[in-house]
């Protein structure tokens, strides 16, 4: 397992209280395994990095966007930092390997989910924050590492909506069809087409059919776009 400084080399951040990068890193599930009371779970900490986190994706997307409406404001933030996009940042950037899991939440592949992987992320901006004490240094972890491809992102996570908005506009019918289901039961990986009036428009992989969905409107939303160039 890499160490924990190669992972403070990765995030760009040396904790002066490295009991506070161990804490963000805890699972529940291990801090009751192990009994041992000086070491407690990252959900305080995830409390505490949610919060900081909304503020500054708040105040990124209000300066980014001067014209933009509160509601549509709110939705890209939502796409920003929902579980999904928080889990990929943490991945990229081999968070989930240093997390520490129970017997039993490892076994149950705890250490895949994104539900576990982004409150983690959360975890370790808390952490940061009170380390720190300054919103500047989590500031630049999070444009560095989050919001740096902010207009992806965003279109990627709420890809779905977009391309329901588009064809709306249109008066076409969207409808998402399972092509494939593949893998073991614990472990299943769904293909599924998207389809514009009947016509295939995008495909996605993932290991849930709400993920290969978003990867295919994705893909669908892409490929109009690039037609209206």
């Amino acid at each position: 397992m890499p160490t924990l400084e190669q992972l403070e080399e990765r995030i760009g951040y040396h904790f002066q209280d490295t009991y506070l990068l161990n804490c963000a890193l805890t699972h529940s599930s291990w801090a009751n395994e192990q009994k041992i009371h000086r070491y407690k779970d990252y959900e305080r900490l995830e409390f505490l990095g949610d919060a900081v986190l909304e503020m500054i994706s708040s105040a990124f997307l209000f300066h980014e966007y001067p014209d933009m409406r509160e509601g549509e404001l709110s939705k890209r933030r939502a796409a920003l930092v929902c579980e999904p996009s928080l889990a990929e940042c943490a991945r990229k950037l081999g968070i989930e390997q240093h997390i520490r899991l129970g017997r039993g939440a490892e076994a149950d592949g705890g250490r895949e989910k994104d539900s576990i992987v982004s409150d983690v992320m959360e975890a370790l901006i808390g952490a940061m924050y009170l380390d720190s004490g300054s919103v500047q240094v989590v500031r630049e972890f999070v444009m560095t590492h989050i919001l740096a491809d902010a207009g992806e992102r965003h279109l990627f996570y709420d890809a779905k909506s977009i391309l329901q908005e588009i064809v709306q506009k249109e008066q076409k019918a969207v409808r998402y069809e399972v092509l494939e289901e593949s893998g073991p039961g614990h472990d299943r990986t769904y293909t599924v087409a998207v389809l514009i009036d009947g016509q295939m428009a995008g495909t996605g992989r993932g290991k849930s059919k709400k993920n290969a969905e978003q990867q295919a409107a994705f893909e669908a939303v892409r490929a109009i776009r690039d037609r209206q160039e």
